[in-house]
């Protein structure tokens, strides 16, 4: 799938649109290992597969804060912005982690532009997303993710 391309300065025409749809991205076992080491977060839910057979979700399951981390890679493949020098993650409004990602998901985002603010040197984008879980019924998270984007 290739990514949908934005013009900074259209942007603020965008509000309540939606832009775009992410490739699929899987969390295995090796990333979810990865993950833990990185941040010393290597509870038994995450990185036990024996224990995690006997626990609440029958195998181990992705941090929530990966799940989060896969935002970047997630949006890559899903849009750009054309005529921006560079960008800088400034916050989060609003985030839950809706259901587990178990090891060996497939996961994609859905985003929705939500804001677009004029800032010194470029804009802010307030962008709603969605992360699903390839046959699951409901997302496994939502995020209200801001962004700095600079001419």
């Amino acid at each position: 799938m290739s990514a949908a391309v934005y013009p900074l300065a259209a942007m603020p025409q965008l509000v309540g649109q939606t832009l775009g749809t992410s490739d699929w991205v899987q969390v295995d076992q090796s990333r979810i290992d990865s993950f833990a080491h990185a941040t010393g977060d290597d509870q038994w839910i995450h990185v036990d597969a024996q224990r995690a057979v006997g626990g609440p979700f029958g195998t181990t399951i992705a941090h929530g804060f990966l799940t989060l981390s896969l935002l970047p890679v997630l949006m890559t493949s899903a849009f750009s912005i054309d005529g921006v020098r560079m960008s800088v993650n400034y916050g989060l409004d609003r985030l839950r982690f809706l259901a587990p990602v178990p090891v060996n998901s497939r996961l994609r985002g859905h985003f929705r532009l939500l804001a677009c603010d004029a800032i010194e040197g470029g804009a802010q984008l307030k962008v709603e997303t969605t992360i699903e879980r390839e046959g699951a019924g409901k997302p496994v998270c939502v995020a209200e993710a801001l962004s700095r984007c600079f001419r």
